[in-house]
């Protein structure tokens, strides 16, 4: 049985140039705090920012949440694919998971694109694991959006 790919996207202008919102992605402090959506922490466990470095992330659900990797977080490992400083970054991400409904390798590809009032940030999953809900997918990428734009200043 062929398994299904899925491709989620989300996008949100920052009013913030697109330096600065490409240094909140490499920087492991600034990272662990913005991506995290509403109703999680993060904790940085690994972090490389480098093309073919990467980092690995504890996501702890604040409100009892069963995670994919443990009782209440899911811990997601990723690599650096590509990394083109305030235009785009790729990367791969894997969640730690006994459950076959996590596995799998989801492509991440983030883009910048400079406006006249700051930077339209969209970000396009692919192959997204089954287990994952797309509406809880979406609505976990548009916080960390918003997350990112406040982080950022816009």
């Amino acid at each position: 049985m062929r398994t299904v790919s899925r491709t989620d996207r989300a996008s949100r202008l920052i009013k913030a140039s697109a330096a600065r919102v490409y240094q909140a992605f490499v920087d492991a402090e600034a990272l662990v705090r913005w991506l995290p959506p509403e109703g999680m922490t993060g904790e940085m466990l690994a972090f490389d920012a480098k093309p073919g470095g990467g980092y690995r992330m504890a996501l702890h659900y604040r409100d009892g949440t069963p995670g994919k990797t443990d009782e209440h977080s899911d811990v997601v490992e990723t690599r650096f694919v590509a990394l083109k400083p305030g235009r785009q970054i790729v990367q791969t991400a894997m969640f730690e998971s006994e459950d076959p409904a996590f596995a799998g390798t989801m492509r991440m590809t983030w883009t910048f694109e400079a406006t006249e009032v700051g930077t339209r940030v969209a970000i396009t999953c692919e192959d997204v694991p089954q287990g994952i809900r797309k509406q809880d997918h979406l609505q976990g990428l548009k916080s960390s959006l918003a997350n990112l734009a406040a982080f950022v200043g816009g």
